[in-house]
């Protein structure tokens, strides 16, 4: 088990920690949990960062990193819609989203395609770490960010679509 590895496990291991501030009964909650959300994208960027400075890729790292990821997310999207902060079709959405590009991301890796991490993926991702943090703050502002976030999340799964119909043609099976 390497650093990188080791961070995406300890990222994993945050998201219970946020469940558990985020429905505490302290004053500030919300602006502590989305600390522990914060410490899990610096720990994203670190790891990742770390993995290709020092060649320490590994097949369950990338597997595993974009799964903490998504589960975070989910994580943090399902407890603003239980905490009544946003509107249920946010979390359905994004939801849907995620399910899908897990399922198809199963179906290829099982064929030998992966289709690799692209800039509009991780802007994503950093929209929805920016426009949580400013929810923290002005709760208005942010939750007007998290639609824009995720109407750029279902830009996203396009563009990772359009990506792999584009180079992969002929690849699908056909019944």
């Amino acid at each position: 088990m390497n650093v990188p590895n080791l961070l995406t496990i300890f990222r994993l291991c945050l998201i219970p920690v946020f469940v558990f501030v985020f429905f505490s009964s302290s004053p500030t909650n919300l602006l502590l949990s989305v600390c522990v959300f914060l410490v899990a994208g610096f720990t994203d960027v670190l790891d990742g960062y770390i993995a290709r400075k020092y060649e320490l890729i590994t097949d369950w790292g990338t597997i595993a990193d974009p799964f903490a990821d998504k589960l975070m997310l989910l994580t943090v999207l399902t407890c603003l819609v239980f905490g009544q902060y946003l509107p249920l079709w946010v979390l359905l959405i994004i939801l849907a989203k995620e399910g899908f590009m897990i399922i198809v991301g199963i179906l290829l890796y099982r064929k030998g395609t992966v289709i690799p991490s692209k800039i509009f993926g991780k802007l994503s991702t950093v929209f929805f770490y920016l426009s949580i943090f400013i929810f923290s703050f002005n709760e208005v502002i942010g939750k007007y960010l998290i639609y824009l976030a995720v109407v750029f999340a279902l830009f996203t799964l396009i563009n990772y679509t359009f990506f792999y119909m584009t180079n992969h043609k002929g690849t699908l099976s056909k019944r």
